[in-house]
């Protein structure tokens, strides 16, 4: 989305994820780093990618799904953590993927303010839409093969 509305609505879209949306959007607005810890579970689950396969497979599901749901990026670790339905987390069996469902907290860039190490590769735009696991699995599948072909 562009313009102001699409940027509130994927605030609203965000900070409802929190205990305390009223209270996470005053620390997320006031932070210099422009983060918020948010839970995982509840609107979303995250799959986590070494950078070395998550940038190729994010470079993938672009080609498969034009937009696909949020996309992190945490350049301090060198991941990539992809916003997929919640209860993926749970089911997804992938070496050195890692998933943070109930239970686990995420650090969450401001939609619209990348002012730290963490970033979206790919921002939400306030809609709910999640990457599909089933297009992220065929896409790690093509990007693994692109990477082993050189």
């Amino acid at each position: 989305m562009s313009g102001g509305a699409g940027r509130t609505s994927a605030v609203e879209w965000l900070v409802s994820a929190a205990p305390d949306p009223v209270g996470c959007r005053w620390e997320w607005e006031r932070n210099p780093f422009g983060i918020a810890l948010l839970p995982a579970g509840r609107l979303w689950d995250v799959l986590i990618f070494p950078g070395g396969l998550g940038r190729p497979t994010a470079d993938v599901l672009a080609e498969r799904a034009g937009r696909p749901g949020p996309v992190l990026a945490d350049e301090r670790v060198g991941r990539i953590g992809f916003l997929v339905p919640p209860g993926t987390a749970a089911r997804w069996l992938a070496t050195g993927v890692r998933g943070a469902g109930p239970g686990t907290w995420i650090v969450v860039p401001h939609p619209v303010r990348n002012a730290s190490l963490v970033r979206w590769l790919v921002p939400p735009d306030g809609s709910g839409v999640l990457t599909d696991p089933v297009v992220l699995e065929l896409s790690l599948h093509e990007a693994a093969a692109r990477l082993a072909r050189g």
